[in-house]
């Protein structure tokens, strides 16, 4: 702001007087200014109100205007110890009968505490190997789970770790706690299609299982009892081949597994094989001799080095002329030192894919032992097949002949009343067994979806108790969405007629900044209150949305034939005198435990939802597709005036605030430009006096004066 001195030359307080005349012509500009600051408020009194109105449109009558909404049941059981009930939109309504036969477990083994060799605790951890258990030789023991059935290959290398991998790999959950010394192995879903068993396929896998802690007695394991049970039937003693024959079908499948995954390793390695041929040919390629063994490139380089480093320490004692000669060598050494470098870099990365090609092709050997694989190349895309060779087949067999062989041992040797102790345990998975009305149902979970209803058996310590189902319209779930409804709707409509009936604020205008400064904050606040009440005050827009939404539900709607109104279901407005102001448009319901004003009126609504539910769906659903419909079309986008969803002139009141910023800087500006032009004048008049002053001393001083 520029600096300005005046009143000097004529003595007057020209500041003061500039500011009054400046200060009458702001009128205009502060008039502006508080329309604005109106027009803002009047913004943020229709957005508040706007979301209430959309929030009832979106939170009650989008659902209630589908019958869907009322479609709401509640199902009670007589014992909720035994089964919980969730109830669905297709339920039926009736009484049912239900008893919790079993529930559905997951097989679970806790394997036994494992000793040490002096027989105490042991302190084992992931990484103890097999063989500091006592286990030395290679076995091999089976998992079966939903999945399929795999075996695992052990012998005294394999750690603790490493067994929980494969475990895991097999389709387990399996856990060992160091501080308790146990194996924990569990199925990954309940049900007796997903339990699991651990059969030893031979001796070794046997004592494998045991020194893990992983034997259970069979009578306590049904899953593995019963493998073992079925490779035993397979056996016929004496005869291996006959033996080989009853197993032909798994041994097939088997042969044929491993046949594709072999296949598919054969692709993998070839593909691999390719790309390490290629990329040492492309080293190779870079020069025209074969490289030398990397050894001598880096003894070249250790040589040069070696030079490198002697003619820089004789610079030290060398002259201008054999410095010169002596940096020429060592730049030219260090650039052979960088080629030779280079040169060594690629040598080992040849030597590199040179020995990575030499166990690819002896990977492909393995391969091709046990499967005999061709190949064939249609439109640039090769495709592989492959054949077991008699190598393959004849592990598998004798695979499969031990294991039989193995299993008859074992089951020669059962006891199905030895109860003896392996210090594992084992419980079984089972389905859940539950009987409704008489007819038996089964699944793998405790959760059974039938017919609308959601049963979670939780116990079956009385497998004969019955359990009463009770399933039925839940009047109250219908009775608390409508009063709700009407709850919200009292709401908005009491506070529309609040802000159209607001006390008039004439008089008052909102206060500028210099304005404020001269009241408290209390002050500010209680009289920019008085205004913002006031607002809405006789509202057209309001008026028109208010008076809308009240045709709506007063008007009649036709059920079955018949007209009804909302004063049919006991709901209605209370008297013009008995309501309390801005709240005659608000709706009451009959016998409503909350409202003190109807609670003592029969419950007409709750009766009518009870005994005659079909009316009432019918007729809150059209009442509240006609409100939903009317708000709609009430917050329809109209352009230049509102945008889709708003109630009010969104887009008018916004181009009216934009218009009055305008009008603002235009006003500030001329205002400017006045005040500037009164200074202007003031300048003037002083430069004029003070010329005056100048000629007056000048003639003063002629005619001999002071």
């Amino acid at each position: 702001m520029a600096m300005r001195m005046s009143g000097m030359m004529s003595g007057m307080d020209t500041e003061s007087i500039i500011q009054q005349l400046v200060e009458a012509k702001s009128t205009k500009l502060n008039k502006t200014k508080k329309a604005q600051i109106k027009v803002n408020w009047k913004q943020d009194a229709w957005k508040e109100l706007n979301t209430k109105l959309k929030n009832l449109q979106s939170k009650y009558l989008s659902n209630m205007r589908f019958s869907t909404a009322y479609s709401k049941k509640t199902t009670k059981v007589s014992n909720s110890s035994i089964v919980s009930v969730i109830t669905g939109e297709n339920a039926m309504n009736g009484v049912q009968s239900l008893q919790v036969k079993q529930l559905a477990k997951t097989g679970y083994l806790t394997g036994k505490e494992l000793k040490n060799a002096a027989g105490n605790k042991a302190n084992y951890t992931a990484l103890t190997k097999l063989s500091d258990m006592g286990v030395t030789e290679a076995g091999t023991f089976n998992v079966k789970t939903a999945s399929g059935s795999v075996d695992i290959n052990v012998d005294g290398n394999t750690t603790i770790s490493d067994v929980l991998s494969k475990l895991k790999d097999a389709g387990l959950n399996a856990s060992f706690d160091t501080k308790n010394q146990r194996f924990f192995v569990l199925s990954k879903e309940s049900g007796a299609s997903n339990d699991f068993s651990l059969t030893a396929s031979d001796a070794n896998g046997a004592a494998a299982l045991s020194a893990l802690g992983l034997q259970v007695n069979l009578n306590e394991d049904k899953a593995s009892l019963a493998e073992y049970q079925k490779f035993a039937g397979y056996y016929v003693e004496g005869d291996p081949n006959q033996t080989r024959a009853n197993m032909q079908d798994m041994i097939d499948a088997s042969v044929a597994s491993r046949v594709k995954a072999y296949v598919d390793r054969y692709k993998t390695l070839q593909a691999n094989l390719k790309t390490a041929d290629e990329k040492m040919q492309e080293l190779q390629n870079k020069y025209d001799d074969p490289l030398d063994a990397v050894e001598n490139y880096a003894q070249e380089i250790e040589t040069l080095n070696a030079q490198i480093a002697q003619w820089e320490e004789d610079k030290n004692a060398a002259d201008d002329a054999e410095k010169a000669k002596l940096d020429e060598k060592i730049a030219e050494a260090k650039e052979n030192v960088a080629d030779l470098t280079a040169k060594k870099k690629d040598a080992e990365a040849i030597d590199s894919y040179m020995d990575k090609i030499g166990k690819l092709n002896g990977q492909i050997d393995d391969v091709e032992k046990y499967v005999t694989v061709t190949s064939e190349t249609v439109d640039g895309v090769t495709t592989y097949s492959g054949t077991a060779t008699p190598d393959l087949i004849k592990e598998e067999s004798d695979k499969f002949y031990a294991k039989a062989s193995y299993a008859a041992q074992v089951m020669k040797s059962y006891d199905p009343s030895d109860k003896t102790s392996t210090g594992a345990t084992k419980v079984s998975g089972q389905d859940a067994i539950i009987t409704l009305n008489g007819a038996e149902f089964t699944n793998n979970t405790n959760v059974f979806e039938i017919n609308g209803l959601t049963f979670t058996a939780l116990s079956d310590s009385n497998p004969d108790e019955t359990v009463s189902v009770t399933t039925q319209n839940d009047t109250d779930g219908i009775y608390d969405m409508i009063k709700n409804f009407l709850k919200e709707y009292n709401s908005i409509i009491n506070e529309m007629d609040k802000l159209y009936n607001a006390s008039s604020a004439k008089g008052y205008e909102p206060l500028l900044s210099e304005e404020k400064e001269a009241m408290s904050d209390s002050e500010v606040e209680e009289y920019e209150k008085k205004i913002k009440d006031s607002i809405l005050r006789r509202d057209s827009n309001l008026s028109d949305v208010s008076s809308k939404m009240r045709q709506v539900m007063a008007a009649g709607i036709m059920v079955n034939g018949k007209t009804m109104y909302l004063s049919d279901f006991g709901i209605g407005t209370l008297g013009y005198f008995s309501a309390p102001d801005n709240e005659k448009n608000a709706y009451h319901i009959d016998g409503d435990p909350d409202d003190g004003d109807t609670s003592g009126n029969a419950d007409k609504l709750k009766s009518m939802i009870a005994n005659d539910p079909d009316t009432v769906i019918s007729f809150f659903t059209k009442l509240s597709q006609n409100l939903y419909g009317k708000m709609s079309d009430m917050s329809k986008s109209i352009n230049g005036y509102r945008s889709f969803g708003s109630f009010y002139d969104d887009k008018k009141m916004k181009s009216d605030y934009d218009n009055y910023a305008s009008k603002i800087k235009e006003q500030e500006t001329k205002l400017n430009a006045y005040e500037d032009k009164w200074y202007k004048k003031f300048a003037k008049m002083e430069t004029a006096l003070a010329k005056m002053q100048k000629n007056a001393t000048a003639v003063t001083g002629l005619l001999g004066g002071q």
